[in-house]
C-alpha cells in the first residue's frame, strides 16, 4: 500500500524542543487521518537540528464511504424542532425514519482522496503546531520554532501539491549545511530519501546519532588511554546539535584540576556542551574534554579541539575566580545576607526560613540518630552558598560548593556531607542520604517546605506544582522508609508549624495539617503502586489514624500478603456480608453492645465457635500489633476464616427471638471490631 512522506525543513530547531516536536508531529497527524477513518501499518516521527519527518506506510488512497446515524426529535414534536433537523442534515421529511416514535436521519458520504486530505492536515497541523516558543519572519502570518524553508511531501512517490504561506510542497530536501553537496535532493520515497540524506552527512534518527557520538567518543576516549564520563542528559542535547556529529578529544590546562571536579564538568557540560574525561588508573578527571562537532575537519579536528580549549579556559577561569573569591568571604558574610533575600511574601526570608531549618533539624536528630548539635549547626550553613559567587553563576551546585566550603572551613565530615546533600533526594532516581545528621537536614528543610506553603494555601492544584511540593514529600516519604525512620509524621511536622505560625503571625488556624496528611498518603499511595502494592491497601490502613509511615508500610505489605491467599479473600467477604447487616442494622436502632453470651438454650454450635474464635483472635492480634508483627496479626485473622463461614451457612442472624438476634449482632459486630484493629476492610476494594 501507499506511503506518505513529509519533512518539514528549517533552520535550527532549538535541541531540548526536537522530540517533544516529533511527539507533537505524530499525535496531530495520527488524530486526523483517524478521524477521517484512516488506518495505516506503521507511523514513524524524526526529530533534527533542521527537519521534522514523519513517514507513514500502508495508508489507503482513499478514506472509506462513511454512514451515520443521527437522532432527531420525537415524530411529535414541534415543527419549528423538525424544520431545524432538517436543515441542519441537508433532507426532506420523507428520508426520515421513524423507530419508537423517534425520527431519525441516515448520512452518507463518499470517501475523500488520501491526497486532499494530507494537504488539509499538513496545513492544520503547521499553522497550529504546539511549539512553547514561536516565531513569524518575513511578511508572513505563520509561525514556527523558526523560518520553515520548504516542506517535502510525497504519497504514493508523487508530490501532494499544496501552498502554505507562499511554501509550495515539492518533492526535494537538502543535505548537511556544511558537508552536503549544496544541491537539492530529489527524492522518492523513505528509503530513498534516508539513503540520500546519509550520503550527504545527515543522520536522520537521533538514535544513530546517539550511536555515532558514544562510539567515536569513546574510541577517541581509549586511543589516549581515556574514558569517557556518561552523561545521558548531554548525550541527549549534543545529538539534537548535530546532523553528522563528530566527537573531538581536546586538552586543558591540568591547573584547572585543582578546582571541584562538579566545577569542571559544569563549566563544560552548561556553557559548551563538552564531555568530561577521566583516567581509569587515577580518582578525578583528566585534563581533557571531548568537543562535539558538526563537521569533519581536515586536520583531524586539531584546529577545532585548540579553539575550544581555548573558549574552555576563559570559563574555567571564570570559575576559578568564583572559587578563589568565595573562600575569602566565608559562612558569616553568606547567612548574613540571606536577611536581605525573600524566600515567600508570606514565609520570610532565607535567613528565617534558616532559623526554622536549624530548630527543626535539631528536633529530628533524636529520631534519627543524630548528634543535635551537628544537626543545627549543618542546617545554619545549609543555605549560605546561594549568594556565593559560584552558586550564583552555577545555581546546579547548589549545597555541592556548600559542602565544600563548610569542610575547607574546619568542619567535620558529617556537618558537611550534610550540607552537600541536604536537598536530596531531589527525584524518584535521585539516591537517598543515609548518614544520620544529612538525614535530620533533609527532613527539616523538606518538611519546613510542605508546611509552610500548605500553612500559607499554596497547595498543588492539578498538574501544578509551582513549589515542587509533591516532589518534596515523596523526599520526605523515601527518607523516612529507606532509613527507618519511627515516629509520628504529624508529630514532626508540629514544630515546623508552630514556628511558622509563630513567627509569621498566620493565625491558630492548623486545618492545612489533615490536607498535608492526605496528601503525604497520596504520595505514599503513588510510591507503592510504583511497587506493586494496590492503593486501597494504603487507604484500609492509613484509615486506622496512625501516621507511622514505617508501621504503615509494613501494615500494607502483610495486608496483601494476607489477601492474595484464599483465607484473607474469603475473610473479606465475610466481613462483607457482616458489615451490610451491621449496617442495615444501624438505620433502625442503635447495635447492641456488652459481652456475647455462649451456653443459651438452643444455640447453635457454629455460633459458640465464633464467639469463642473471635475472643481468641482479639487476643493474638492485640499481642501481635504490640510487637509489630503484622504477619502474626494478619495469621490470626485468618483463624476467623472457617468459624465466619459457618456462622453464616449454619446461624441465622435476624432470628424472631430478640435475644438471639440481639447476641448475634453483638457477635458481628466483635468480628468487625476485631479485624479493625488491623485495617479498616472497608476500605478494600474487589
Amino acid at each position: 500500500m501507499p506511503q506518505l512522506l513529509l519533512e518539514i525543513f528549517s533552520e535550527e530547531i532549538p535541541a531540548q524542543m526536537q522530540q517533544g516536536a516529533a511527539r507533537d508531529l505524530q499525535r496531530m497527524v495520527s488524530d486526523r487521518l483517524k478521524a477521517a477513518g484512516l488506518t495505516w501499518e506503521a507511523l514513524t516521527t524524526y526529530a533534527g537540528p533542521r527537519r521534522l519527518t514523519l513517514v507513514i506506510d500502508g495508508l489507503p488512497t482513499a478514506t472509506p464511504d462513511r454512514e451515520e446515524e443521527v437522532k432527531g426529535p420525537r415524530a411529535s414534536a414541534p415543527e419549528q424542532a423538525l424544520e431545524g433537523f432538517l436543515r441542519k442534515t441537508g433532507l426532506t421529511r420523507d428520508q426520515l425514519t421513524e423507530r419508537d416514535g423517534v425520527l431519525f436521519a441516515v448520512l452518507s458520504s463518499k470517501g475523500r482522496a488520501t491526497t486532499d486530505l494530507v494537504a488539509e492536515t499538513v496545513d492544520q497541523v503547521i499553522r497550529t503546531f504546539p511549539w512553547p516558543k514561536s516565531m513569524r519572519w518575513g511578511a508572513g502570518t505563520l509561525r514556527w520554532v523558526r523560518p520553515i524553508k520548504r516542506i517535502l511531501c510525497l504519497f504514493d512517490g508523487k508530490v501532494v501539491p499544496f501552498e502554505i504561506d507562499g511554501i509550495q510542497s515539492d518533492a526535494t530536501t537538502e543535505g548537511h549545511r556544511f558537508l552536503g553537496s549544496g544541491e537539492l535532493l530529489r527524492v522518492s520515497d523513505f528509503v530513498d530519501y534516508r539513503t540520500q540524506l546519509e550520503k550527504n552527512f545527515v543522520l536522520l534518527d537521533v538514535a544513530d546519532r546517539k550511536l555515532r557520538i558514544l562510539e567515536q567518543a569513546k574510541a577517541a576516549s581509549a586511543a589516549r588511554g581515556l574514558a569517557l564520563v556518561d552523561d545521558d542528559g548531554l548525550l541527549d542535547e549534543v545529538a539534537g546539535l548535530a546532523e553528522w556529529p563528530t566527537p573531538i578529544l581536546g586538552d586543558m590546562d591540568p591547573q584547572f584540576l585543582a578546582l571541584p571536579p562538579e566545577v569542571v564538568r559544569l563549566s563544560m557540560k552548561v556553557h559548551q556542551k563538552y564531555f568530561a574525561v577521566r583516567d581509569p588508573s587515577k580518582d578525578g578527571l583528566a585534563p581533557n574534554f571531548l568537543v562535539v562537532a558538526n563537521v569533519e575537519a581536515t586536520d583531524g579536528g586539531k584546529a577545532l579541539a585548540a579553539g575550544n580549549s581555548r573558549v574552555l579556559s576563559a570559563r574555567l577561569n571564570d570559575a576559578r575566580f568564583f572559587w578563589d573569591e568565595d573562600q575569602k568571604v566565608g559562612f558569616d558574610a553568606w547567612n548574613a545576607k540571606l536577611s536581605g533575600v525573600t524566600f515567600h511574601a508570606k514565609l520570610g526570608t532565607l535567613a528565617e526560613r534558616v532559623e526554622r531549618i536549624a530548630a527543626l533539624a535539631r528536633e529530628i536528630a533524636p529520631l534519627v540518630g543524630a548528634d543535635a548539635d551537628e544537626a543545627e549547626t549543618a542546617a545554619r550553613l545549609s543555605k549560605a552558598d546561594l549568594v556565593s559567587g559560584m552558586v550564583s553563576e552555577f545555581p546546579e551546585l547548589q549545597g555541592i560548593m556548600g559542602g565544600y566550603y563548610a569542610r575547607l572551613a574546619g568542619h567535620s565530615d558529617a556537618i558537611a556531607d550534610a550540607v552537600r546533600d541536604h536537598y536530596k533526594p531531589q527525584g524518584p532516581a535521585d539516591t537517598v542520604p543515609t548518614a544520620p545528621v544529612t538525614v535530620a537536614v533533609a527532613l527539616a528543610d523538606k518538611l519546613d517546605t510542605l508546611v509552610g506553603f500548605f500553612a500559607i494555601d499554596e497547595k498543588p492544584t492539578g498538574s501544578k506544582d509551582p513549589f515542587a511540593l509533591r516532589r518534596a514529600a515523596l523526599g520526605v516519604i523515601r527518607l523516612v522508609l529507606e532509613n527507618g525512620v519511627r515516629g509520628s509524621l504529624a508529630g514532626m511536622m508540629k514544630p515546623a508549624g508552630t514556628m511558622i505560625i509563630t513567627g509569621r503571625k498566620l493565625g491558630a488556624d492548623t486545618s492545612y495539617s489533615a490536607d498535608l496528611l492526605s496528601f503525604f498518603v497520596d504520595r505514599l499511595t503513588v510510591l507503592l503502586r510504583d511497587q506493586g502494592q494496590r492503593h486501597d491497601l494504603v487507604a484500609a490502613v492509613f484509615a486506622l489514624g496512625d501516621d507511622d509511615l514505617v508501621r504503615i508500610v509494613r501494615r500494607v505489605e502483610a495486608l496483601a500478603a494476607f489477601l492474595a491467599t484464599d483465607d484473607g479473600a474469603n475473610l473479606l467477604a465475610g466481613y462483607r456480608r457482616a458489615s451490610n447487616i451491621l449496617r442495615a442494622e444501624e438505620k433502625k436502632e442503635p447495635l447492641p453492645t456488652g459481652m456475647v453470651q455462649t451456653g443459651l438454650p438452643n444455640q447453635p454450635e457454629a455460633e459458640t465457635t465464633l464467639a469463642f474464635a473471635v475472643g481468641a483472635a482479639r487476643t493474638a492480634v492485640e499481642a501481635a500489633l504490640e510487637t509489630e508483627d503484622f504477619a502474626a496479626a494478619m495469621t490470626a485473622l485468618a483463624r476467623l476464616r472457617a468459624p465466619v463461614d459457618r456462622f453464616f451457612d449454619d446461624v441465622l442472624v435476624n432470628s424472631d427471638i430478640p435475644a438471639e438476634r440481639e447476641n448475634r449482632l453483638k457477635l458481628l459486630g466483635q468480628v468487625r471490631d476485631v479485624m479493625g484493629q488491623v485495617a479498616d476492610f472497608g476500605q478494600i476494594a474487589g
